[in-house]
């Protein structure tokens, strides 16, 4: 894993299409993305315990890293609500479309909007499963674009950057810990992304259950 702390073109490169994966709802989460980034920034600043490949190899920065990471998500999250905006709820009845958003999945959604109005553009960012569905519904809702990119981009001030940051600074006895329970943290994540996989999968079943028996 060391060898992509020297390879930041690749890193930067990898941790946009991820932040914009994620955003549309890929099963899996951005936070272990950043996380990822994070011990990738913490591996280039101490060259003395990860050899670099050669003298002057550039390293991942966690400033740079943040940066990206922060203008990655606040854009993808933009794109969404643009998208909600433009085509708005007729967009939830095209079959391609609904079959990703279950209806318990919506009226939770409806829910949030209709009880914290523009603020639910921040609540969506901090909750994993309905920041696709939360930011498609603000657009299709039509709240003010300005006001969602500042609430958004609060949230993701608070969110993105500082797991980042955390992750540079304190890789150390992460990285202790993730050699120590190295085939634990593996399952654990495989078990997570089984987990999304099923979920996904589930939910498709149960409409079309629902679409058939209507």
């Amino acid at each position: 894993m060391s060898q992509f702390a020297y390879q930041p073109g690749t890193v930067y490169a990898a941790l946009i299409g991820m932040m914009m994966l994620s955003a549309v709802g890929f099963p899996l989460p951005e936070e272990v993305t950043l996380i990822s980034v994070g011990i990738l920034a913490f591996m280039g600043a101490h060259p003395q315990h990860f050899p670099p490949p050669y003298e002057g190899a550039p390293v991942v920065s966690v400033h740079t890293a943040s940066i990206i990471a922060f203008t990655a998500v606040v854009g993808a999250d933009f794109i969404i609500y643009l998208i909600g905006r433009v085509f708005g709820r007729k967009l939830l009845y095209h079959p391609r479309v609904r079959k990703f958003f279950p209806e318990h999945m919506m009226k939770r959604v409806e829910e949030w909007t209709h009880k914290y109005g523009a603020y639910a553009c921040g609540i969506f960012r901090f909750t994993p499963g309905l920041r696709f569905p939360g930011h498609l519904a603000c657009g299709m809702l039509r709240y003010p674009a300005w006001k969602f990119l500042v609430i958004d981009g609060v949230a993701a001030l608070i969110s993105v950057p500082t797991q980042i940051y955390l992750l540079a600074h304190y890789g150390e006895p992460i990285l202790k810990y993730l050699r120590q329970f190295k085939l634990v943290v593996f399952a654990l994540i495989g078990l997570l992304i089984v987990y999304f996989l099923v979920k996904k999968l589930r939910d498709k079943w149960l409409q079309r259950a629902a679409a058939n028996n209507s």
